[in-house]
């Protein structure tokens, strides 16, 4: 049976109501704020350069010229020759790749699986909730990053394990906040009126529940995204990531330690600030994303 209109205005404000001004007041907002702005800009930046970057500039990032190493940045190289000749900004490009495909993959499995054993959790309870519930707190009694590297050391170190790793991490994460979500709105009056007017278990959570956690896991895939990066640059640059000589942001800067101190700058702060404007930006996203999309936020009632 339907539930009455009315009820959904119980979750934090009516939010099917007036969506022109509600859309209009969330525009406005993201066009008054500067630091909103840029980050978008500096994401949708590194993505275009991720993707068309290496059109642009197709030097082969795995090509060896040992007549031309170490140059300073130039025309001719952008960000310098590494210790063998290999264009730092070829690299550059090809570990934006990388870093961006690894996050976003983390951040979509990790929210499939996180996402559906929250929600489950969380409308079902009893033993289901109690065994779920169980098995993130036994993933999430190791430190995120040990338990990446143990991922990564026990598989074989690689792309793909560090991947599996950090998605294994960021998997209980989705899963509580969704899980306390979930309880929370089924204590709300609308989801105890489709109860009463005798709606299924399953349809409830499916029309009534899922819909108003979307938002609430937008928020935290996209603070999900930039720890992705942040720990596959990490798990790189203590060797545990991508393996030599894949031009990953974390092993990059790792191979430009040892010539950083001797002049060399720029073999590892390129990939560094690649690291650094990813994650920022990220942040700064979701952020902004929890003002935005939060039905109890600031523009709940625009």
């Amino acid at each position: 049976m339907e539930v009455p209109d009315g009820f959904a205005g119980e979750l934090g404000g009516d939010v099917s109501s007036h969506p022109r001004r509600r859309v209009s007041g969330m525009l406005g907002f993201v066009a008054r704020d500067p630091a909103l702005l840029v980050a978008g800009a500096t994401l949708t930046l590194l993505v275009l350069l991720a993707l068309f970057g290496p059109l642009a500039w197709p030097n082969d990032p795995l090509g060896i010229d040992v007549g031309a190493s170490l140059e300073a940045p130039s025309w001719a190289h952008p960000m310098g020759t590494d210790s063998v000749g290999r264009d730092v900004f070829a690299r550059f490009l090809e570990g934006a790749r990388i870093s961006l495909a690894v996050g976003s993959l983390v951040v979509v499995v990790g929210a499939l699986i996180g996402g559906f054993a929250g929600v489950v959790a969380g409308a079902t309870g009893g033993w289901v909730d109690g065994l779920v519930m169980r098995v993130m707190d036994a993933i999430l009694a190791f430190p995120p990053l040990i338990l990446a590297m143990a991922v990564s050391v026990g598989l074989g170190t690689g792309l793909k394990t560090a991947g599996l790793g950090i998605m294994l991490t960021t998997i209980p994460y989705y899963a509580r906040l969704l899980r306390s979500e979930v309880l929370r709105i089924r204590a709300l009056p609308f989801i105890e009126a489709a109860h009463a007017l005798g709606a299924r278990r399953m349809r409830i959570m499916l029309r009534h529940i899922v819909p108003h956690v979307v938002s609430t896991l937008l928020i935290q895939a996209a603070a999900v995204f930039g720890y992705a990066i942040l720990t596959l640059a990490a798990l790189g640059f203590v060797g545990l990531g991508a393996r030599v000589p894949t031009p990953e942001w974390g092993a990059m800067i790792t191979d430009g330690l040892q010539y950083f101190l001797t002049g060399q700058w720029w073999i590892g702060v390129f990939p560094g600030i690649g690291v650094l404007l990813a994650v920022t930006a990220a942040n700064v996203i979701a952020d902004r994303a929890r003002d935005i999309l939060d039905p109890r936020g600031r523009y709940a009632h625009v």
